[in-house]
């Protein structure tokens, strides 16, 4: 069974910085891409960053390019997504997810912005 669990979210002040982690079990993680969605209040669920496989290639959201940053420890199934410059509209639900034969999501770990 596939289990994605985030941690490392929380309160902190607009400029400040967070790590968010995404513990991997269940499945070949080295195997596949990794991705974190967030989802603020009222709005959509939307793609944050992915990182592939063996972490060659990483993808961010325009919103979040050159602020958050996507990496993996194969070695330690393990997910992360360093956030800084954090702004009130990064405010929301941060959700690891991956696609293997179905879609599986954890259970998210809130990240609230503000002053």
């Amino acid at each position: 069974q596939v289990q994605l669990v985030e941690s490392g979210g929380g309160l902190v002040q607009p400029g400040g910085a967070l790590r968010l982690s995404c513990a991997a079990v269940g499945f070949s993680f080295s195997n596949y891409r990794m991705n974190w969605y967030r989802q603020a209040p009222r709005k959509e669920r939307e793609l944050v960053a992915f990182i592939t496989s063996a972490g060659s290639n990483t993808n961010y959201a325009d919103s979040v390019k050159g602020r958050f940053t996507i990496s993996r420890d194969n070695t330690k199934n393990t997910v992360y997504l360093q956030m800084n410059n954090l702004k009130l509209e990064d405010t929301a639900v941060y959700y690891c997810n991956v696609v293997t034969s179905r879609n599986w999501w954890g259970k998210g770990t809130l990240v609230t912005v503000s002053s």
